[in-house]
């Protein structure tokens, strides 16, 4: 069994002793399954504090709505959302802030803010400058799998082998990172970013394999549209399907799930945890 113990800012958190929650918070106007709920600076800090209180780990923060076949948000509008918020949280809260971007500007800008993680979507492949920034503030990172972009990553995404495909890309992003002086990876294989529904399905199945590249994994399963299709439930409605996929995940080896539902999902983490020991020591 892997040990994970990462510093982020003047904390360490042992990442392997039991599942931690990101929290998501989209301080957007579209994001595809709270979008505008947050988008004010009020209400973003607000459910900032409120997330910290409900037992978030961390908190993942993004400008930019990433949901299929969103379009890019400009650099500048995407800065002027988070930073305030990040400014505001890093005062507020004591739990480590992500920034949930792919462009490095914003990243920049996002950790002199206060943020300790960069959760990016690309895994560094559309934006040839974030590993120089996240390796020049000392950062960790999060590196995603993806298929395309946001705007066509769900347009008849096709793999030989999922699982393979997934976890190479993996493999070389963080030989990448490590190279340019990156010491804390995360890796997450993109849950819904250019995977049709059996494709999710697979990767969950086997979310071990993913432990072989001697990272931590995140797992973003909360609300999304192949646990919709399964239950024939809107967005709004899947919060016991993603009670089932966060757990499926913690007892596959997840270390971090990034979810919505704070509250509900950090208890629904301690029942795995103790499924997961007691799977484990038999």
């Amino acid at each position: 069994m892997h040990s994970y113990k990462f510093t982020f800012g003047a904390r360490e958190y042992n990442l392997s002793s039991r599942t931690h929650v990101m929290g998501i918070l989209n301080v957007t106007p579209d994001s595809f399954s709270d979008g505008g709920r947050f988008y004010d600076f009020r209400a973003a800090v607000d459910r900032g504090i409120e997330m910290e209180r409900q037992g978030a780990d961390f908190l993942d923060i993004g400008g930019e709505s990433t949901r299929p076949g969103s379009d890019p948000v400009p650099e500048a509008e995407e800065i002027r959302r988070i930073v305030p918020v990040i400014e505001a949280l890093a005062q507020e809260i004591h739990i480590p802030l992500s920034i949930d971007t792919y462009k490095s500007n914003v990243a920049r800008r996002a950790l002199e803010a206060g943020a300790s993680i960069v959760n990016d979507i690309s895994g560094l492949k559309f934006d040839s400058l974030m590993a120089e920034v996240v390796s020049e503030y000392h950062a960790s990172l999060v590196l995603m799998h993806i298929l395309g972009n946001p705007k066509t990553m769900q347009i008849r995404p096709s793999y030989t082998n999922v699982v393979d495909e997934v976890f190479g890309f993996l493999d070389e992003q963080a030989d990448l990172a490590r190279k340019k002086g990156i010491k804390q990876i995360i890796v997450d294989p993109g849950l819904g970013f250019g995977k049709e529904f059996e494709h999710n399905l697979e990767l969950m199945r086997r979310l071990e394999t993913f432990r072989e590249l001697g990272c931590p994994v995140l797992v973003g399963t909360s609300r999304k549209s192949f646990i919709g299709k399964m239950l024939d439930l809107p967005v709004d409605q899947r919060l016991e399907g993603t009670a089932a996929a966060v757990t499926a995940c913690i007892l596959r080896g997840a270390n971090i799930v990034r979810v919505h539902d704070v509250k509900e999902m950090k208890r629904v983490a301690v029942v795995a945890d103790a499924l997961k020991d007691q799977r484990l020591n038999s």
